[in-house]
């Protein structure tokens, strides 16, 4: 819980308490009714968690009062959201390389004796906790680092970041569980059930609220753009996962329910969601982290301010309409197919600049990227988004999209962006952020720092360019026609012809998670305090550096 915190009855903790006891209420009422075995697993599930929070509450409540200085940052929850975004990190890479052996070597990685291993289990675990549990700890957490430097002023609302925290953590476990147990919404990116999505709703909420309450008790006039696309962030995955994620439930004891909408209604409002979870949750909330660490690391400042308003603004603007781009050749209404596409491709010029403007921060401190390896891989996550950008309006055009669609070639497009766009940017900021927070005066060792960044990198490139050939490869064997007019291969020979590049994929994503778990060593050691075994030149900070943050 908070350093030296006053904890009282206060408002927040009153809320926190009604929020708890309510939830609990609710939980026991549906464990008692349940109509389905894993619905009553998720509600006793709640119920544990809920009086452990109450618990955890009433003994800050009963704590003799502590002095508090109402001055000082709250690093607390910032700590805690580094130690379970890497946590979640080597979760969902590990779940990935599985599914990836599983298709590599579907007679070796298949377990027919234990349905919660299959492939259609562990995939939307994958998915859900690289993006949300590992992304989404990142994003709160960096986000409350940020936002109290920028703003020159402490968390606000007392208890409710660390509800945020804890509320998010539960939100990661009901979902990851129940895909586990097969419940499923069976929405790309929005697979939670209807009852964890309630609480998600909850726990969003309050961190909009506290993010907002933040910058409302700002010492510094001025907005710093980095917040500008945090509030984004939160307030446009806020309206996406509200509106996408309207269902009625089956049963009120249940686990299933039904969308309200139907139809081509249905997958336009799906591909809204989807499209934008890419652009607000995987890309907004992440350029928040560029314009903040890649600054800060770099000891420069933006190099254009004004490029960053205008890459806010006209990213604001533009992705909120691209979605329908994934629905060509479909039942959606042409005039529909062409909108997205067109503001797919205008999502180029923005997206390019923001890449520009993180590049170009680097004027003057090229030379530090032979030196300093945290910064080498904020930089070269920086060009992924830019790369990634790019193929993306290319393969929203209707004509490249008859060859992508439904083939590795889409595969290949989002780890470009997932792996080396978002991983990279999140592994830079932690990196940036243990040694502030844990008062160390450098890394325990830049040498490890390297190793990550050249095994994690090898990774990223075998796996996007076999995604690359083989989706290419799948993309034309599917259209080819023999001089009869019939196709050329069956659906098995094009599986067939798949398998060494999913060999190589496998090994890709190994080296990854190799490299996340180098990272996670590096930063036990630093939280430790414990000192490099050597010293090297290299090893040496930067002047500035070392008072980054406080």
């Amino acid at each position: 819980m908070p350093e030296a915190a006053v904890v009282r009855w206060r408002a927040d903790v009153i809320g926190i308490f009604f929020i708890i006891i309510v939830g609990a209420l609710l939980a026991v009422m549906g464990a008692a009714h349940a109509i389905d075995g894993p619905f009553q697993a998720q509600m006793w599930t709640m119920l544990a968690a809920l009086l452990l929070g109450g618990a955890a509450l009433l003994h800050q409540v009963t704590k003799p009062p502590q002095q508090s200085d109402a001055t000082r940052y709250e690093n607390g929850v910032v700590k805690a959201g580094v130690i379970a975004s890497m946590f979640w990190a080597v979760a969902g890479l590990l779940v990935g390389l599985i599914i990836a052996l599983q298709l590599a070597f579907p007679n070796i990685f298949y377990f027919p004796d234990f349905g919660w291993l299959n492939f259609g289990r562990l995939r939307p675990l994958h998915t859900s906790a690289v993006i949300f549990a590992f992304g989404g700890n990142v994003l709160i957490a960096t986000s409350f680092y940020v936002v109290q430097r920028t703003c020159r002023a402490r968390l606000a609302g007392g208890l409710w970041p660390w509800f945020v925290f804890w509320g998010y953590q539960l939100f990661i476990v009901l979902a990851g569980t129940g895909y586990l147990m097969g419940i499923t919404e069976s929405r790309e990116y929005a697979e939670p059930p209807w009852y964890t999505d309630i609480w998600l709703t909850i726990v969003w909420v309050a961190y909009l609220l506290v993010f907002l309450g933040t910058i409302w008790k700002r010492q510094e006039k001025h907005i710093y753009v980095a917040n500008w696309f945090y509030l984004a962030f939160i307030v446009t995955i806020a309206m996406l996962h509200i509106v996408n994620n309207l269902a009625i439930p089956v049963d009120f004891a249940g686990s299933f329910s039904y969308s309200l909408f139907s139809g081509v209604q249905d997958a336009l409002t799906q591909w809204w969601y989807g499209h934008n979870a890419v652009g607000f949750f995987l890309t907004a909330g992440f350029l928040a982290i560029m314009y903040y660490f890649v600054p800060k690391r770099a000891e420069r400042p933006i190099y254009s301010y004004r490029l960053s308003i205008v890459h806010f603004w006209a990213l604001i603007f533009l992705y909120i309409w691209a979605g329908p781009h994934h629905l060509h050749y479909t039942a959606l209404p042409q005039w529909a197919q062409t909108l997205g596409m067109t503001f797919s491709i205008m999502l180029w010029m923005p997206s390019w600049g923001g890449m520009i403007n993180g590049l170009m921060t680097l004027s003057g401190a090229w030379d530090k990227l032979r030196t300093d390896a945290v910064l080498r891989m904020l930089v070269v996550s920086v060009a992924f988004y830019g790369m990634s950008t790019f193929e993306g309006p290319m393969m929203s055009v209707r004509a490249v999209n008859s060859l992508s669609h439904y083939t590795d070639w889409t595969i290949g497009h989002v780890h470009s962006g997932a792996l080396g766009w978002v991983g990279f940017v999140s592994f830079g900021a932690l990196y940036c952020l243990a040694p502030w927070l844990w008062k160390r005066q450098r890394l325990y060792s830049m040498a490890l720092v390297d190793w990550h960044f050249w095994i994690a990198t090898i990774g990223i490139v075998l796996y996007i360019t076999s995604m690359w050939v083989a989706g290419i490869m799948q993309g034309l064997m599917w259209r080819a026609y023999n001089e009869f007019g019939f196709l050329e291969y069956s659906f098995v020979e094009t599986v067939q012809a798949m398998h060494p590049y999913y060999i190589i994929r496998a090994i890709g994503g190994g080296l990854y998670l190799t490299g996340a778990l180098i990272m996670v060593y590096n930063l036990w050691r630093t939280a430790r305090g414990d000192a490099p075994s050597f010293e090297r030149a290299t090893d040496v900070p930067a002047a500035g550096v070392l008072a980054a943050a406080e």
